[in-house]
């Protein structure tokens, strides 16, 4: 999906996610598992802040989403931060680079947006195609278990300043919750402007993800509970899975 009217509230609504210890952690996965070199791609980068946090750490970036909503966003970061980080606006379902890259990120449950195995297949393949021999695939998903224990049918309400989100769930088939966000931002006369943004999530089970990997030429090397290097739980809400390109060099 592509996030549209969002995009101007997404950052206002995820300031509770420590992105620059998000970029750390992944930083410390890709010491773990070791890189062929230093250019890596943040599939699904959103506003580019975990893009311009892993830049800091010393990575030639790659940032690739597909709204362009959001990426103006990103590269406002990227003047801010005087990065050379390159962004690219397409779809992760054909993801087309000019060469390899030697690793890849994917946060923050963007591979749930994905509600169709075939799809999420083809995204896994584009990874595959551009990860060097030896690269390093690291990527979260929120859990069946947050699909049908958190998400579920709830309602949540953000209020802040100057906007206030209304987050309404849907429990669909397969796993599949749909999500609709009603925006209410405070105009300069005073009064409040709705916008409206629907998308869905499908959450896969673990086999599910094995599955993907093994199809696709990816290695799986471990996953851990979010954020940690612990074994996930039965509850855990979010997943980490890192997997390695399966070509060997030349």
């Amino acid at each position: 999906m592509s996030y549209r009217c969002f995009a101007q509230f997404y950052d206002m609504l995820t300031q509770n996610i420590p992105y620059r210890a998000r970029g750390e952690y992944f930083h410390a996965l890709f010491q773990k598992y070791g890189l062929p070199g230093k250019i890596v791609l943040d599939l699904a980068c959103g506003t580019g802040s975990l893009t311009e946090a892993l830049a800091a750490l010393g990575y030639d970036m790659i940032g690739v989403d597909g709204s362009e909503e959001m990426l103006a966003e990103a590269v406002n970061k990227k003047y801010a931060a005087q990065s050379a980080t390159l962004y690219l606006c397409q779809d992760m379902r054909s993801l087309d680079l000019y060469g390899t890259v030697d690793g890849c990120v994917c946060a923050l449950d963007s591979l749930n947006h994905i509600t169709e195995y075939a799809a999420l297949s083809r995204v896994f393949a584009g990874v595959s195609l551009f990860l060097a021999p030896g690269g390093v695939f690291l990527f979260d998903v929120n859990t069946v278990y947050k699909h049908e224990k958190i998400l579920s049918d709830r309602s949540y309400v953000y209020d802040l300043d100057d906007v206030c989100c209304v987050w309404q769930n849907s429990v669909c088939q397969d796993k599949t919750v749909d999500i609709t966000l009603d925006f209410f931002a405070r105009r300069s006369d005073g009064l409040y402007e709705r916008e409206t943004e629907s998308f869905s999530e499908r959450a896969y089970t673990h086999g599910e993800i094995c599955a993907l990997l093994e199809e696709n030429g990816l290695v799986l090397l471990d996953c851990f509970e979010e954020d940690s290097f612990l074994q996930p739980k039965a509850d855990s809400a979010r997943v980490v899975y890192a997997a390695r390109s399966a070509k060997r060099k030349d």
